[in-house]
């Protein structure tokens, strides 16, 4: 199956982003292609590029060689919400998406959850979801002059009465997702130490399953976290290690 432009889009910011957001990289070379799920250095491919060039989410060093901008940190956020309080902080604001599509349209409401789903949402109330990420103006860009828009109402706010952690542990159950990344600590030891396995396979395996659990991770800002420590933090950690070692 070929990927789409935004399937492509996605896993090109992706890959600058883990392999490091402050350098350029050879997005096509073998190892990188091989660990990373590269899409191949084809006309498609090709075509993508120029067009993320020009939209200034990537920045060329030279031939073949990419980084990621702010710009293309701002846009990956909405796939990987993890990477967005990473790199900028938080203006201490919550975003609630309010959406009730009748049970007819379905496949309407199905349609808009796909396109939400990586933006840190989190359930509060029946068709109220909850985020701090600022996504009010990506929101308005989505839904105007669609289908969705009739159905659609956002606010923004701040946290003024009761405990921020009820809250964070009612929307976004933070403490199943902490059994999730423990998950993955014990697969990654498991196949670091698969002596059988080429560098770049044991790559692969990592990355593919960090990217798992990424999508799931809501990014919370430190704020919004006890102590300002969360165990998703110390996965990035680790995986910066083993790409240190692997690559």
């Amino acid at each position: 199956m070929v990927a789409s432009v935004k399937e492509r889009r996605t896993r090109i910011l992706i890959t600058l982003f883990l392999l490091g957001k402050d350098k350029a990289h050879p997005l096509f070379d073998p190892k990188i292609k091989q660990s990373f799920s590269i899409p191949s250095d084809s006309p498609r491919s090709r075509g993508t590029i120029r067009q993320m060039l020009l939209d200034k989410v990537i920045e060329k060093e030279e031939e073949g060689v990419y980084r990621i901008t702010e710009e293309g940190i701002k846009e990956l956020s909405l796939s990987f919400p993890f990477v967005r309080f990473s790199v900028f902080g938080w203006d201490g604001k919550f975003r609630i998406i309010s959406y009730e599509i009748p049970e007819k349209k379905r496949k309407l409401r199905d349609s808009l959850r796909r396109e939400i789903s990586g933006w840190g949402l989190g359930p509060w109330h029946r068709s109220f979801w909850v985020t701090p990420h600022p996504i009010v103006n990506d929101l308005e860009l989505l839904v105007k002059d669609t289908n969705w828009e009739p159905f659609i109402q956002a606010f923004e706010g701040s946290h003024l009465v009761g405990e921020e952690k009820v809250l964070v542990d009612k929307v976004w159950a933070v403490s199943k997702l902490e059994d999730v990344y423990k998950g993955i600590f014990k697969k990654w030891h498991e196949t670091l130490s698969n002596d059988g396995w080429s560098k770049e396979r044991k790559m692969k395996e990592v990355v593919d399953s960090y990217l798992d659990v990424l999508k799931a991770d809501p990014g919370l800002p430190k704020e919004l976290l006890q102590g300002g420590k969360w165990i998703g933090h110390e996965a990035w950690e680790i995986f910066q290690e083993m790409r240190n070692i692997l690559i």
